[in-house]
C-alpha cells in the first residue's frame, strides 16, 4: 500500500483493509490496556484506540491483543522440519518472527544450505530471519562437512533475511584473536553479532562483548546473566528442548530488566512444541512463576525487537508491521487468532506458499563399520568419562578407573558406563572416536544419529558394539536421523533425508515417530527424558566440560583434543 493510502485509513477517510474489533490492546510501553478497533492497511497497523470501518471486520470482543512473539535465536533444523513445516507448526501459536542460525545445515552443506533457507524465508507465512553462520566448523578439532570464512559471509549478507553474524560459539577464538574469528568480526562490525560464551565471565567476559557481540543465550544462571547484562549484552532466556534456563532466569526478568531480556528457544523438538508448546509455553510458564506479566510480554516481542534492530514490530501501534496475537487470557497465553504482516495465520495461508525443495539430499558417506571399530584401547585405568547433566549441554568431565581387558576398555552398564562413539559421516577421512559417558542409564543395545552438533557426524551410544554397528550402518541407507537397535534389530528409527537433519514429512508425522523413538530409547533402559538432543550435544566442543568429536574426547576449558 502507498503512503497516502494508509495515512487515509488511518484517519478513517477511507475504509481500513481489515479491523480487529471489540478486543483491547495490551501497550508494551505504557502497560495500559487500550479499548478501541485495530486498523490494519495492508500489513502495517494505521490505527488503535478508535473507532474504524473496515473491508473486513474480525469480532474479537473479550480478548486482549499482544503483538507476536519474537523467538530471537533458534536453529530450525533442531525441530527436525523444514522452514517451511516449521512455519506452520510454530506460526499458530503466535510465534510471528524467528531469527535463525542455520549452522546445522552449513556444517553439512555450507553456503548452499543458508541460502536454501535464506529462500525459504521469502516465501513463509512467519517472518523468518536468516543471521549468517559464524563457526562452520563450531573449532578447529572436528570434521565438518563445509567451511565458511568470512569472504564466504560477505556473499551472503546482503540478502534481506541477513540481520547479522549469528552465534559466535568459538569464544576462546574471541579472546586469543584468532585470525579467522578476527576476518569475521571485522567484516561484520556495526552489524548486529549474535553471542555464545556459556561461563564467561570477568576480564574475558570485557574482552569477548568488546569485540562488538551484542548479545547471549548461553547464561545458566542468574548470577551469570547479570553479569552479563551489567556488561552490556542483551541476555535471551533459553527454554530448549535439552538446555532449560527458564527457571534459573526467571527472578532476574522484573520491569527494571525486561527491555534487555528476550526469549529463545534455541534447539526444541516436535515432541516439546506439540505436548507443550514454544514461545507460548514460555510466557505461560514465566508467568506461573510469578514473573510481571507486562515484563514477560515485552521479553517476548518489543525487547526482542529492539535487541536486533527489528524497529517495525513488537508493539501494536500505528506504522509497526501487523504481527498480532489475540488471547482469551494473557496468563494461559493460548492464541485464539494470529496475524503475520497483516495476514491471518491459516490453512489458506500454508497453502499459499510458493514451495521450494530442499537441498542437501543423500549426504551420509560414512564408512561401513563393524562390531570392532568400537574397541576403546588403553593401557591405564584412568579415563576421562563425559558426565551428562540433565536438561543442560554443559557436561562434566568425570574419570574414572576402567581396567582394559584383551586391549579394550569396555562398558559397564552397572557403573552407567557406556561407549559413546563418533563416526565421521561427509567422505572426508573416516574418521572413528570412542570414549565413555556417563547419565544415559542405558543397560542394553545403542542409539545412533546424525544430529550431533555442530559437525553432524554420527554420534552413538551403546552398551552392545554389534547394535552399535548396525544403528550407525542403517543411518547410511536412510540417508540420516536417528535410529535405536538392540539384540541384532532396529526397534524404531526415524529418517531425516534433508542433511541428515530434516524431514520430509510433516511436523505431526515427525512427533509420532520421536514417540516410538522415545520409547524404544526406554526399553534399552535410558532414563533421560530427551535422549536424542542430549546425544547430540555430547559432540559440541564449544561448550564446557567434556566432549567428543571424530578427533577424539575434547577437553573444552583447555580446548585441545585429550
Amino acid at each position: 500500500m502507498n503512503l497516502d493510502t494508509r495515512i487515509r485509513q488511518a484517519r478513517g477517510e477511507i475504509p481500513a483493509d481489515l479491523v480487529l474489533r471489540g478486543a483491547e490492546v495490551l501497550c508494551m510501553v505504557t502497560g495500559a490496556r487500550i479499548p478501541g478497533d485495530v486498523a490494519i492497511c495492508g500489513d502495517t497497523i494505521v490505527g488503535i484506540g478508535a473507532d474504524y470501518d473496515g473491508d473486513k471486520v474480525i469480532d474479537l470482543a473479550g480478548h486482549v491483543l499482544v503483538p507476536g512473539f519474537i523467538d530471537t535465536h533458534l536453529h530450525i533444523e533442531s525441530s527436525l522440519v523444514t522452514p517451511f513445516e516449521f512455519d506452520r507448526c510454530v506460526a499458530p501459536r503466535g510465534v510471528t518472527t524467528a531469527i535463525c542460525d542455520p549452522h546445522e545445515i552449513a556444517n553439512v552443506a555450507g553456503s548452499a544450505g543458508i541460502r536454501y533457507f535464506q529462500d525459504a524465508a521469502t516465501r513463509t507465512v512467519m517472518d523468518i530471519r536468516v543471521n549468517l553462520s559464524s563457526c562452520v566448523p563450531s573449532t578447529h578439532m572436528e570434521t565438518a562437512g563445509a567451511a565458511l570464512d568470512a569472504q564466504d559471509l560477505l556473499a551472503l549478507a546482503d540478502h534481506p533475511s541477513v540481520i547479522g553474524l549469528a552465534e559466535f560459539m568459538n569464544f576462546p577464538g574471541v579472546i586469543n584473536r584468532d585470525p579467522g574469528c578476527m576476518a569475521k568480526l571485522q567484516a561484520f562490525a556495526g552489524r548486529h553479532i549474535d553471542g555464545h560464551a556459556p561461563l564467561l565471565s570477568g576480564r574475558d567476559l570485557n574482552a569477548y562483548v568488546s569485540a562488538g557481540i551484542r548479545t547471549e543465550h548461553e547464561s545458566t544462571t542468574a548470577q551469570e546473566a547479570r553479569e552479563k547484562l551489567q556488561k552490556g549484552l542483551r541476555c535471551l532466556i533459553r527454554e530448549g528442548s535439552v538446555s532449560k534456563d527458564m527457571v534459573a532466569l526467571a527472578p532476574l526478568l522484573t520491569p527494571v530488566t525486561a527491555p534487555y531480556m528476550c526469549l529463545c528457544t534455541d534447539d526444541r523438538n516436535p515432541l516439546d512444541i506439540s505436548e507443550h508448546g514454544h514461545l507460548d509455553h514460555m510466557i505461560r510458564s514465566l508467568i506461573a512463576m510469578g514473573c510481571d506479566t507486562l515484563s514477560v510480554y515485552r521479553a517476548a516481542s518489543l525487547s526482542a525487537a529492539e535487541a536486533f534492530g527489528l524497529k517495525d514490530r513488537g508493539q501494536i501501534a500505528p506504522g509497526k508491521r501487523a504481527d498480532i496475537v489475540a488471547l482469551p487470557d494473557l496468563a494461559e497465553c493460548r492464541a485464539a487468532l494470529v496475524l503475520c504482516g497483516g495476514r491471518v495465520v491459516d490453512n489458506a495461508a500454508f497453502a499459499a506458499r510458493d514451495l521450494i525443495a530442499p537441498v542437501a539430499r543423500d549426504s551420509v558417506h560414512a564408512p561401513q563399520v563393524a562390531a570392532r571399530n568400537f574397541r576403546h584401547a588403553g593401557n591405564t585405568p584412568e579415563t576421562p568419562v563425559i558426565g551428562i547433566l540433565e536438561g543442560k549441554i554443559i557436561t562434566e568431565h568425570l574419570r574414572e578407573q576402567i581396567i582394559p581387558q584383551d586391549g579394550d576398555k569396555r562398558p559397564d552398564p552397572a557403573r552407567d558406563l557406556v561407549r559413546v562413539a563418533v563416526v565421521e559421516r561427509h567422505g572426508k577421512n573416516g574418521n572413528i572416536a570412542t570414549g565413555f559417558v556417563r547419565g544415559f542409564g542405558m543397560t542394553s543395545g545403542a542409539i545412533a544419529a546424525t544430529v550431533a552438533h555442530d559437525h553432524h557426524n554420527i554420534v552413538a551410544v551403546g552398551v552392545d558394539y554389534d547394535d552399535l554397528a548396525l544403528a550407525v550402518n542403517r543411518l547410511s541407507a536412510i540417508e540420516g536421523g536417528f535410529v535405536v537397535a538392540r539384540g541384532g534389530q532396529v526397534l524404531a528409527e526415524l529418517p531425516l533425508p534433508v542433511a541428515g537433519l530434516m524431514s520430509l514429512d510433516s511436523h505431526e508425522a515427525v512427533h509420532a515417530g520421536l514417540v516410538t523413538l522415545r520409547a524404544a530409547a526406554k526399553s534399552l533402559g535410558v532414563t533421560l527424558e530427551e535422549p536424542f538432543l542430549q546425544l547430540a550435544f555430547i559432540a559440541l566442543p564449544v561448550i564446557p566440560h567434556l566432549k567428543i568429536t571424530d578427533f577424539g574426547m575434547v577437553d573444552v576449558d583447555r580446548f585441545e583434543v585429550i
